[in-house]
């Protein structure tokens, strides 16, 4: 049995922490990320809950990021259940609400969501009970159903159960590099669910091998290629804004490819723990193709044309580009 994962937060130290709930229109290129965290720095940066949303919408080329940070005082993230409430924000097991502006841009969001399917542990379970790796991540609910409004600069949109997740990431550092993706419901296979990773460490001056894993559930069943062994065999290439991954357990044998474009990516700053700034580039509408090969059994090709997440985690933003929040 899985456990549940409350609060990491130790009483002291450098540390983030944050549960996000992201969704995809069943159809149409639109989705919505939003991401409560706490964050407490190891140096006399002030210890904040921030709270973020990207909303995206592919057919008017549109992606839109809000940020607002509020002194962890004012904050409440309880210690034996996922209830964070931050000025107007407030997030609970199966509902979110939220009034966020950047600039001239409002967005405000009423929603809430069904239990969706057992929690997924994209790590090795020990792996949670460790100090390394310093960041940790689990689907605490996968494919949820996301209902409610959300309104943009006066405009509404009604959600009737997109299919999406929710998810808790934490730990005493940020991984210094990786990409990572998400894909909840495929367009010919609509109950699967996909996560996958490719990341770095930095040790010293340099950076260790590239290590992969995935979860694939496919048809009722979880294939994980996530032991150390396989994500040091794993094959991967990614960069602005396309990423492919091979991965393989036994006579099982899973490729992955993702793309998106560049007016589908939101710029983010991400503060570490350690010291200094990351950026994040967030998509949410990425197009995906993943290919399950098992001996004995025909090749299974999943595929989406923009139902992805795909966020890659560095420390430069590509030409072109500006930092949204």
């Amino acid at each position: 049995m899985i456990p549940y994962y409350g609060l990491q937060a130790p009483p002291r130290g450098g540390h983030y922490e944050s549960w996000f709930v992201r969704a995809n229109h069943p159809h149409n290129p639109l989705a919505i990320w939003i991401r409560y965290t706490l964050f407490r720095a190891r140096d006399q940066r002030p210890a904040l809950g921030e709270v973020w949303a990207v909303w995206s919408d592919g057919a008017r080329q549109q992606t839109r990021a809000f940020k607002e940070e509020f002194p962890l005082e004012q904050c409440r993230f309880s210690t034996s259940l996922m209830q964070v409430d931050a000025g107007d924000n407030h997030l609970q097991p199966g509902a979110l609400q939220g009034l966020l502006q950047e600039g001239n841009d409002q967005l405000s969001w009423d929603l809430h969501y069904d239990d969706g399917e057992p929690p997924l542990l994209f790590l090795p379970e020990s792996f949670y009970k460790r100090p390394l790796p310093k960041a940790k991540s689990l689907v605490s609910r996968p494919h949820i159903r996301l209902s409610g409004t959300l309104t943009l600069n006066g405009e509404t949109f009604v959600l009737d159960r997109w299919p999406g997740s929710e998810n808790h990431n934490w730990g005493s550092q940020h991984t210094d590099r990786y990409a990572w993706g998400q894909v909840v419901g495929f367009d010919n296979a609509p109950d699967a669910f996909l996560e996958c990773a490719t990341a770095q460490v930095k040790l010293g001056p340099l950076y260790s091998p590239q290590l992969s894993i995935a979860a694939l559930r496919l048809d009722g069943e979880t294939l994980l290629f996530n032991s150390l062994s396989r994500a040091l065999r794993a094959n991967a290439d990614y960069r602005p804004f396309q990423w492919t991954l091979q991965t393989g357990n036994g006579d099982t044998r899973l490729n992955i490819s993702m793309a998106t474009m560049a007016d589908r990516v939101a710029a983010l700053t991400y503060y570490n723990p350690p010291g200094g700034n990351k950026i994040c580039l967030n998509s949410k509408l990425a197009g995906v193709t993943a290919t399950l090969s098992r001996r004995g059994q025909p090749e299974r090709m999943l595929h989406s044309a923009h139902g992805g997440a795909f966020d890659i985690l560095t420390d430069r933003l590509p030409a072109g580009m500006a930092l949204q929040v």
